[in-house]
């Protein structure tokens, strides 16, 4: 279980810098859409290379934050009955969860994009509007950022599991807290 509780680690720590690159990714995004709309504005000039841009920093800030999001325990919950389990059972609804849902859904997905990705990769997909950006970049992000939840589901799973088994004291940051 030790070695299992590294692995976890390591991917937490993964997940982490990558959270906290992308948190510059936010003020480029937020940069690119200011400097946008004075030019656009101000001068009145527009570009759909600008706009594709602020999307593509978008997506990137969603999909390669969903991992460093599920570290945090900050994902969107409901938990109206589950907060008033007990630890023990939150971690195994958690367990199930993460299973039966989180799994499945991630490697299909993965899955499945991967040769969007590539045809678009092969074939130099450019954007359908003119002055587009190439579109490749935004396709990857979505099984790299599937990849990169799934593998932290994987150390969540490891966490929670430790937790049941008595291990360790508490399965993450955060647990349950929305």
């Amino acid at each position: 279980m030790r070695f299992l509780l590294r692995i976890s680690g390591l991917i937490d720590a993964v997940n982490n810098g990558i959270g906290k690159l992308v948190y510059w990714l936010v003020l480029a995004a937020v940069v690119v859409s200011s400097v946008n709309a004075v030019v656009r504005y101000s001068i009145n000039y527009s570009s759909n290379a600008w706009l594709e841009l602020q999307w593509y920093l978008f997506a990137a800030i969603f999909m390669l934050c969903s991992g460093y999001t599920f570290l945090r325990n900050e994902h969107i919950r409901i938990d109206i009955i589950l907060g008033r389990f007990s630890r023990r059972a939150q971690a195994a609804v958690d367990v199930f969860g993460i299973v039966v849902f989180l799994f499945p859904m991630a490697i299909l997905i993965m899955w499945l994009s991967w040769p969007m990705f590539m045809d678009s990769f092969r074939t130099g997909e450019m954007s359908s509007d003119a002055g587009g950006l190439i579109r490749w970049p935004a396709k990857l992000l979505v099984p790299v950022g599937f990849f990169l939840l799934s593998a932290q589901g994987l150390s969540e799973l490891i966490k929670r599991i430790a937790f049941l088994a008595g291990v360790i004291d508490q399965p993450g940051e955060k647990m349950h807290s929305h």
